[in-house]
């Protein structure tokens, strides 16, 4: 074989190669990494058995789905977060339909606003199992309202529940991980940490700041690394969390009923969840398009990131203005063209 001829050749397959990943990306509901992972990778089946697993934000959505697929696979349940009765019924369908007993869980409720509550909190679960192999944090609100409108009150409680309340808990749970020199810190972030987006100025700062604390921490534990610090950015997920929005002052939600058809099914996000957990991903981003590949222009051109999102958020503003939900338009638009 000539070395003309297998130029050619391999000039053949790299073409191939970048026509498949091109297919696999227009169909993708994570980042490539992530998608590599569930296809090769560790299983969580596997993986995260005999666990002690303390879930923040439990009571509803991603924190509830992420407690009941934890509880098929044998760990041990910390479910933590204010409503105290919905901690009790997400306890009930872990027993119900998963493989725990009733020692295997603990309802421990939690303010993360309250910083001053969280060492002993922590205490009560070394306790209860003597380790923490796994803090989830999934506390938090979003917003929904123009940036000129907002009460600085609301930015204050964004911060001290997304932001202050998160990191807290954090330096609370992990003196132990140090000594035990292994554990892992899942944070669920947002898209919105890494993008901007009109209507949420407050949440994305609060996220922003987030993605740059844990990758700070990350850094700062290299000596360690049995401990795992990860970044877990959804988009737009099937939840109460638009419904539960803040808006112009901090006594004013969004309420009502939100449309969630054009939003990803909570058990994909979570299952996507748990294979990151699985095969120490330090950061994954879990959405469907347009939202993914707007994040891969902020991540790696970002020239056209701003134009693009200058050109949706006037119709995030208008839709929001109207009444209608803030992204359901264009992901009409996109769900038509991709089937």
């Amino acid at each position: 074989m000539s070395w003309e001829l297998l130029l050619w050749l391999l000039a053949l397959c790299a073409l191939l190669a970048l026509v498949v990943q091109l297919l696999r990306f227009l169909r993708a509901d994570g980042d490539l990494t992530l998608l590599w992972a569930e296809w090769q990778g560790r299983r969580p089946e596997w993986e995260l058995t005999d666990m002690v697993v303390w879930v923040t934000g439990a009571s509803s959505g991603i924190g509830e789905e992420l407690a009941c697929q934890l509880s098929k696979l044998g760990v041990s349940l910390v479910l933590s977060a204010r409503r105290v009765q919905e901690l009790e019924r997400v306890k009930t369908r872990c027993l119900e339909n998963g493989n725990l007993k009733e020692k295997d869980i603990l309802v421990l409720p939690l303010d993360l606003t309250d910083r001053s509550s969280h060492e002993a909190a922590t205490k009560v679960v070394l306790q209860e199992f003597g380790k923490i192999d796994i803090l989830v944090n999934n506390a938090g609100r979003s917003q929904h309202s123009l940036c000129m409108d907002t009460s600085l009150d609301v930015f204050k409680e964004l911060i001290e529940l997304n932001y202050l309340g998160t990191v807290s808990l954090t330096m609370c749970v992990l003196p132990h991980m140090i000594e035990r020199k292994q554990g892992k810190i899942v944070t669920v972030n947002s898209l919105l940490g890494i993008l901007s987006a009109p209507l949420s100025s407050g949440y994305c700062a609060s996220k922003h700041a987030l993605r740059g604390f844990f990758n700070c921490l990350r850094a700062e534990l290299a000596a360690y690394p049995g401990i795992v610090v990860s970044n877990i950015c959804p988009g737009p997920v099937q939840s109460n969390i638009v419904k539960n929005s803040l808006t112009e002052e901090v006594q004013k939600t969004v309420g009502g009923d939100t449309v969630q058809s054009h939003k990803m099914a909570t058990s994909r996000c979570v299952r996507l969840m748990l294979i990151s957990m699985a095969n120490d991903l330090k950061e994954v981003w879990i959405s469907d398009h347009p939202f993914l590949l707007i994040t891969y222009f902020w991540q790696y051109m970002p020239t056209w990131a701003w134009w693009l999102t200058n050109k949706l958020g006037k119709r995030r503003i208008e839709n929001f203005k109207n009444g209608l939900d803030a992204d359901i338009s264009y992901f009409k638009t996109w769900k038509t063209k991709h089937d």
